[in-house]
């Protein structure tokens, strides 16, 4: 299927969603038994699937192409047909870059090179991933390039579900001829987890249902009020775009282009976190495509354990998330203070903007600015800060934005003063030379969200503790640590916040399957390798890996009962059922070897994968390989 075509079907989808269609399935979107008539290869699964796998001599490796076992052309051309013709067989988008590929093209190839991530083609391409190392490296854009494009770690196919049946086929499908299945909406997983060679694919980006709910009732629930019933591949400007119509505010991700299905499965945070909780907060009830190919709807009445599981146990683990009822707020508006100050070899006079040469100032003003986390995270802030090296190793930035949610401009001004105060005294010369600004923050969003492009870099994360900051002792190792990151040439993206129990209004009886430690943390952070994993060898990649490990292990040992956000994390991260999941690992394998007993879902670093791997041929952690039990 070409670019136009996903572009016309998109068109479509959109008439269809304005005449009041919404998300909730119909029965002609689902898959019946009637349906399937004589069709082995996609029945329903059940029972007798687990106990025939309990007794049977089963494969080693999931299904690949090539093996005796893979699937007929004709096979393959009847799950097409059953999905009325949906089923597509995508090169890499970068094989236009080369002379020796059946798609050579170089228009396409100077497009990709040149404006195609200031688009939305990369959203709206059926294999590409946020993260290229991830699938190998195997065909990279390029006006020279070297070796042969491959497939390496991208699908053998892809399905572009469209219906909730779509899903449900390729479930069934996946499960029956043992193939590995992997699900990928806009491409913005970081670790992997949305690439398989010779995968199935089950792509939820056009699964973009809207339909608002005015007054929601949660069954055996504590909350009644507006919610919006959103499908899994919406992205947050188009869920935007429909919140500006209804005066409402919704939460979902800082970036425009992420889609509601893996924000929600893997926790979910936002500017509003310290005042609505997490993403996963939000979530009311969702309906889920199961390892059996059944469509169940969980929420506190039914599916008790989907609901705990898919809200923060992550995505593509227990079932495929194809839409949520999440919570309507009043529409609020998003007051932002910025400011920035360099560390640089001449100074500047006073402005919001200023450049010092005394590195101890600099640094204690690092310092100030992640204690005033606590102050802006109590007030129902979120302090979003970015810790720079620039050109040698004694030249730095610091980047400040704090974003105070329902503050009237003279409200955010007042509220930073303190602060800016405190950098003055210092010997840092800040001001705030551009007032604060305003808006909405689920306001009216562009088009395409401003578009998005595939990297090649690594990075891990950690949650930070609330007691790691209030204690002063605790607060100077953690400083020191994330001093260390910068000084070593990464960057430092701290997020303070406060997601607590009773910032998101969670329901004790039903709590979600998040990693606790989200509700006593104060700081998320991200620390960015700016290494160029695409030009690297084997060698050198594992070299790259392994100072990052190295710069990010005085920030766990600084903060020892912390954790990791899943959903913005480093694939090999240290002892990762804890830091992704804490306390709640143990139910959560529970839930997944109850309800996925045949492992049909699987992706790295996600609850029950210890039993599989990828067997590449470099040692390296892609999904260039076969998946096979350890």
């Amino acid at each position: 299927m070409t670019i136009l075509h996903l572009a016309l079907l998109s068109v479509v989808l959109q008439a269809k969603l304005s005449s009041g269609l919404g998300v909730r399935s119909e029965d002609e979107a689902s898959l019946t038994e009637r349906s399937i008539g004589d069709f082995s290869s996609v029945k329903f699964g059940g029972a007798s699937d687990a106990l025939t796998a309990k007794s049977a001599i089963t494969p080693r490796c999931k299904t690949f192409p090539g093996d005796p076992e893979w699937p007929s052309d004709d096979e393959w051309r009847r799950l097409n047909i059953s999905l009325g013709g949906v089923l597509l067989k995508p090169a890499p988008p970068a094989a236009a870059c080369y002379p020796g590929h059946p798609s050579f093209n170089t228009a396409t190839c100077d497009f990709l090179l040149t404006s195609a991530s200031r688009t939305t083609f990369y959203l709206d391409d059926p294999v590409t991933v946020g993260a290229q190392w991830s699938q190998g490296n195997t065909c990279l854009a390029s006006r020279n390039p070297t070796g042969n494009c491959t497939q390496g770690g991208f699908p053998s196919y892809v399905v572009n579900a469209t219906t909730v049946r779509h899903v449900q086929l390729a479930v069934n499908f996946a499960r029956k001829n043992k193939i590995r299945l992997v699900v990928k909406n806009t491409g913005h997983d970081a670790l992997g987890r949305n690439a398989g060679a010779g995968a199935l694919s089950v792509w939820t980006h056009y699964l973009k249902g809207f339909q608002f709910v005015s007054n929601y009732s949660q069954p055996r629930g504590n909350y009644k009020g507006p919610a919006a019933r959103v499908g899994s591949g919406l992205q947050v400007w188009e869920a935007w775009n429909h919140a500006a119509d209804l005066n409402i505010t919704l939460l979902a991700a800082s970036c425009l282009t992420v889609g509601y299905g893996g924000y929600l499965t893997g926790g979910g945070h936002s500017p509003l976190s310290s005042k609505y909780g997490l993403g996963v907060d939000q979530v009311l009830s969702l309906e889920v495509v199961t390892a059996e190919g059944r469509l169940l709807t969980a929420n506190p009445a039914q599916n008790s354990d989907l609901y705990f599981a898919m809200r923060g146990g992550g995505g593509s683990t227990y079932g495929i998330a194809t839409s949520f009822v999440i919570k309507a707020h009043p529409a609020t508006n998003l007051t932002i203070a910025s400011f920035t100050f360099t560390l640089g070899n001449t100074a500047s006079g006073p402005g919001s903007d200023p450049v010092i040469t005394n590195s101890t100032a600099f640094w204690k003003g690092f310092d100030a600015v992640f204690r005033y986390g606590l102050v802006t995270a109590d007030a129902g802030g979120y302090l979003w800060t970015n810790g720079i090296p620039l050109t040698n190793a004694t030249s730095f930035r610091m980047q400040v934005r704090v974003q105070l949610p329902g503050f009237t401009l003279s409200e955010a001004a007042t509220f930073v003063q303190p602060l800016l105060e405190e950098l003055n005294d210092l010997g840092i010369p800040v001001l705030l030379a551009t007032p604060p600004t305003t808006a909405i923050y689920s306001g009216r969003s562009p088009p395409g969200g401003g578009g998005f492009g595939p990297g090649n870099n690594r990075y891990a994360s950690r949650l930070f503790p609330r007691a790691d900051f209030e204690n002063p002792a605790q607060f100077r190792k953690v400083m020191d640590a994330a001093r260390g990151t910068v000084e070593a040439g990464y960057v430092f993206h701290g997020l303070n916040m406060a997601p607590t129990d009773k910032a998101g209004s969670v329901d004790e009886r039903h709590p979600p399957g998040v990693n606790p430690v989200w509700r006593s943390s104060i700081m998320h952070a991200d620390v960015f390798d700016p290494t160029n994993y695409g030009s690297v060898t084997p060698e050198q990649h594992i070299a790259a890996h392994a100072r990052l490990e190295r710069v990010m292990q005085p920030i766990r040992e600084a903060t020892p009962s912390g954790g990791s956000y899943y959903n913005e994390a480093d694939v090999e991260e240290p002892a990762w059922q804890k830091s992704f999941f804490g306390s709640n690992y143990d139910k959560l394998v529970n839930i997944k070897r109850k309800r996925d007993p045949l492992n049909v879902f699987w992706a790295p670093a996600t609850v029950g994968s210890e039993g599989w791997s990828v067997e590449t041929f470099d040692g390296l952690p892609t999904q260039n390989g076969r998946l096979c039990r350890v």
